[in-house]
């Protein structure tokens, strides 16, 4: 099987030609195997989130009502007793999920109004919220990921409420994510409303397809960390992972 010229018997699957190799009997378990080194790579296609033109032409009510009937066909699939008690309302509840809250951040109508301010009291020193909460979804895999972000902004003559960098933070974690681009998104979309480069980002996580899948590793995290304007000198970063403990 050959794919542009080059054997599929012996591909390299790690981008730069010096990694694993998988010889193949079969072509199907041959796509498993890059169905699933693929997804451990972390690749990420760009910084916006891939979805269709047509991604919101269906109302939330009709999205549930299939993710529902398609859930339901899963569990039958995996072979659940859709008439127990415990069971029965599971399609529907885990559509509404994906919905209303897990995939909230999908829809640019969800995307948090900034409130800004005038920087009366001139403070010219940078501003950090630590150890906000962050709840995504792995997008290879479909599992938590789970950990902290990090913010902080030098103002250019405006200030933002405070819990709006919260809610700019949750909003693009709920969605599909590759860490990498929930990072970058989070950054540029400070930087847009605030009206400055004076951004930096950090995100620290476990993901669930690393500590419950695959590797079973529990203890290990991934941290992912942005950098504009007056962060990229190494001072100013040295001063903003003083203030978050790292």
């Amino acid at each position: 099987m050959k794919l542009n010229g080059t054997s599929l018997n012996t591909l390299p699957l790690n981008g730069n030609g010096n990694g694993k190799h998988y010889h193949h009997h079969d072509d199907e378990g041959f796509t498993d195997l890059l169905t699933d080194e693929m997804g451990e790579s972390h690749a990420s296609t760009s910084l916006e989130t891939p979805l269709r033109e047509d991604a919101f032409q269906l109302d939330d009510d009709l999205k549930i009502e299939l993710i529902e009937k398609h859930f339901r066909e899963i569990m039958n699939i995996l072979g659940l007793d859709l008439t127990d008690d415990s069971l029965k309302g599971s399609p529907r509840r885990v559509a509404k999920m994906y919905v209303k809250e897990t995939f909230s951040g999908l829809n640019p109508a969800n995307k948090p109004l900034p409130t800004l301010f005038e920087n009366k009291f001139q403070y010219n020193q940078m501003l950090v919220e630590k150890d906000i909460t962050v709840h995504s979804y792995c997008e290879h895999h479909f599992v938590p990921i789970m950990g902290r972000a990090h913010v902080a902004y030098i103002s250019s003559g405006k200030v933002i409420g405070l819990s709006k960098l919260n809610r700019i933070v949750q909003f693009f974690a709920k969605r599909p994510q590759v860490q990498e681009r929930l990072t970058m998104q989070i950054a540029n979309e400070l930087r847009q409303v605030l009206e400055t480069d004076d951004v930096a980002v950090i995100i620290d996580a476990r993901h669930l397809c690393v500590s419950t899948r695959g590797v079973n590793d529990v203890h290990s995290s991934t941290v992912t960390a942005a950098y504009h304007g007056k962060f990229e000198d190494e001072a100013t970063r040295q001063e903003l992972l003083r203030y978050i403990g790292q």
